[in-house]
C-alpha cells in the first residue's frame, strides 16, 4: 500500500487526513520494514514537538484496525508496517533491523488438506532470522 491509497481508505472510512497522520503515513511508507512505535515517535519529534504516546499509539491502532499497517511482535515488542496489498505472501522478517523479504510459497494448501472440516478464517506465516546485512555486522 502507498500513501495515497492508505489517504483514500481513511476517508473512505470517515476519518480525517490531518497533517499528523499524512506524516504517520510516510514514515511507514518509507520504512524498509517492520519499525516499533518508539522508532516512529522518535522521527515525529522532530516536527511535532512534545507528541504523547497517545496520539501515536492512537494513530497505530487505527491504521492497523482499518489496514492500512500490519503487526508482528518482535523481540517482545510489537512493530508495525505498511500493510501489503498488491498480491497474497509471506514474508522473512530479521531479527535484528527489522527489514521483510517476501516469500511466495504458502503452506496454507497443505494445512487446509489436514484441516478439511475447519472453517479457516484468516491465516499468517512469517519466519524470523537475520539478513545478509545482519549476518555478517
Amino acid at each position: 500500500m502507498n500513501i495515497n491509497e492508505a489517504i483514500d481508505l481513511l476517508k473512505n472510512k470517515g476519518y480525517k487526513t490531518t497533517g499528523r497522520r499524512k506524516d504517520i503515513l510516510a514514515f511507514f511508507e518509507k520504512a524498509d520494514g517492520y519499525r516499533t512505535a518508539k522508532d516512529l515517535i522518535n522521527h515525529l519529534e522532530e516536527t511535532y514537538e512534545g507528541i504523547s504516546f497517545d496520539t501515536v499509539y492512537r494513530n497505530l491502532h487505527l491504521y492497523n484496525e482499518v489496514g492500512i499497517l500490519e503487526t508482528t511482535e518482535l523481540n517482545g515488542e510489537k512493530q508495525f508496517r505498511m500493510n501489503c496489498t498488491h498480491h497474497h505472501h509471506h514474508h522473512f522478517i530479521c531479527n535484528a533491523c527489522g527489514k521483510t523479504k517476501e516469500i511466495e510459497v504458502c503452506p496454507m494448501d497443505e494445512v487446509q488438506q489436514t484441516l478439511a472440516n475447519y472453517a479457516i478464517e484468516g491465516h499468517k506465516f512469517e519466519i524470523y532470522g537475520l539478513c545478509p546485512l545482519c549476518q555478517s555486522a
